[in-house]
């Protein structure tokens, strides 16, 4: 019985892992940009504090590693702006130009934190804070249905 536990524990957050890497999420503007510009999608920018933001790390779980979510990304060009706090996450050159993007698009600093954009970067929306005690993606759903079905 502890070792079905044991393989348990190792399984499932691979499985949560393994959904959201299925995923493609650029990380430079100019490239998401483009791509919009070439299929005619918009831009889900997702500001993120990957390795301490706890409500970042929910909305992963609940929203971002689902199936759901997989099939309207299908109609989206994903955006991660990640901003760790360990330095071997990303980058010192990804860290610079991801709190560039956090000074124009998040000037609160509210993590986690999604922003529609279309392919010239214009703001076309935006749903803010997760709350750990609600726990309830279903707006996040319906934001991003909403920007695809009027874009």
């Amino acid at each position: 019985m502890k070792s079905i536990v044991l393989i348990l524990l190792f399984v499932i957050p691979i499985s949560i892992t393994a959904q959201e890497e299925n995923l493609h999420w650029l990380t430079d503007i100019e490239t998401a940009k483009q791509v919009s510009r070439d299929t005619k999608k918009p831009i889900l920018m997702y500001f993120t504090g990957s390795d301490w933001c706890a409500p970042c790390i929910m909305l992963k779980e609940d929203f971002f590693s689902t199936e759901k979510f997989k099939l309207q990304a299908e109609k989206l060009i994903l955006l991660k702006v990640d901003i760790p706090r360990r330095v071997d996450i990303i980058s010192e050159e990804q860290l610079k130009a991801n709190k560039k993007l956090l000074a124009t698009y998040n000037k609160e600093g509210g993590f986690p934190n999604i922003i529609a954009l279309d392919e010239k970067g214009n703001v076309l929306g935006t749903q803010g804070s997760y709350s750990s005690s609600l726990r309830d993606p279903n707006r996040y759903f319906s934001f991003v249905t909403m920007i695809i079905d009027n874009y």
